[in-house]
């Protein structure tokens, strides 16, 4: 019998597929924002400008970053390196994802002089966290979406996804519970 099928085999014409060269690369994975409440915590009276209602703090050059206590909207604008569009703000509030947008004129520029945050401290303010690390990247999170942006002297990224929602199939909402069960929706 295996040899029957070896003739038939032999005598197909053979067929040429396409073979491609190189798989599609991956995709690369999401930049992600550092652990900024991590930091060193800093008392925000000493970072007040505009009267009493902004926290504010320089961060790469030309580039003023702003927590607003009025209403928990963060933000930085200046030249941001890597923007898409060359976007001169990224903002958020005190819910959902920040984003990137554009000005004719410098949106927190009435903070007036405002200081550097040392390497290693951060600002908070409610659920909003803004931080520096030691190569003078800004970053700022949102703890209640788990969402935020980075403005580093080489790039700036938004991370908008809340891992507590966008998890693999299966995994557990928290550490040390059973994973979801098969056909049941989170929620």
């Amino acid at each position: 019998m295996f040899l029957r099928l070896a003739v038939v085999l032999a005598t197909l014409p053979l067929l040429t597929l396409p073979v491609s060269a190189s798989a599609d690369p991956s995709p690369a994975p999401a930049p992600s924002i550092p652990d900024v409440n991590a930091y060193k915590p800093l008392n925000p009276s000493d970072y007040v400008v505009s009267g009493t209602t902004w926290y504010g703090f320089a961060g790469p050059p030309g580039v003023i970053c702003i927590i607003n206590r009025a209403n928990s909207d963060y933000g930085c604008s200046g030249p941001l390196p890597g923007a898409p569009a060359g976007a001169n703000v990224v903002s958020g509030g005190p819910a959902g994802a920040p984003g990137f947008s554009s000005t004719a004129q410098p949106l927190f520029a009435a903070a007036g002089e405002v200081k550097a945050l040392p390497e290693g401290t951060r600002l908070s303010f409610r659920d909003i966290s803004c931080g520096v690390d030691d190569t003078g990247t800004v970053a700022c999170v949102n703890s209640r979406d788990q969402v935020g942006f980075v403005v580093s002297p080489t790039g700036s990224f938004i991370n908008a996804t809340n891992p507590m929602l966008d998890r693999p199939q299966g995994t557990p909402i928290l550490p040390g519970l059973p994973p979801m069960m098969p056909g049941i929706p989170p929620g």
